[in-house]
């Protein structure tokens, strides 16, 4: 997750403002994937929206992201415009580059900071805090060159 966020500078940028979001790691996600595909009628007709246990702005993620790196992190509210020239150097196509910022653009307008207990729900443990989630996988840290 974080290696789309960081940049070479370990800055994250991104148009998300003050906005909040509960991240959800790769690891409850792929849970409760296998759970629901073992046993499809248990979940028949049911949607999940999977969210981490707390909701963070993305300075607060960088505080804990500078924890685990050992490294300063940090986030700068970007413009739409600056996000977009901010990515171009990637060669991601045009819709990837979409899907990024209107994603940032959410997050700002608080359409993504909704705690749930789906993971909960399927996996009978709790959804794994995001500290608990780069002990496991340190190597998310790595910035995106």
């Amino acid at each position: 997750m974080a290696h789309y966020l960081l940049g070479p500078d370990d800055v994250m940028r991104g148009p998300a403002g003050a906005g909040r979001v509960p991240f959800a790691g790769k690891d409850d996600v792929a849970d409760v994937a296998v759970t629901v595909l073992l046993d499809p009628s248990a979940h028949a007709v049911v949607t999940y929206e999977l969210t981490g246990p707390k909701s963070m702005s993305l300075t607060e993620l960088a505080e804990v992201f500078t924890r685990f790196a050992g490294r300063p992190v940090k986030y700068v509210a970007e413009t739409v415009e600056e996000a977009y020239a901010s990515r171009a150097h990637l060669g991601v196509p045009q819709w990837q580059l979409d899907a990024w910022v209107s994603t940032y653009l959410q997050i700002a307008a608080g359409e993504l900071d909704t705690v749930t207990t789906d993971v909960e729900r399927v996996l009978h443990r709790p959804a794994r805090a995001m500290e608990d989630y780069l002990a496991e996988h340190p190597e998310v840290l790595t910035p995106l060159g």
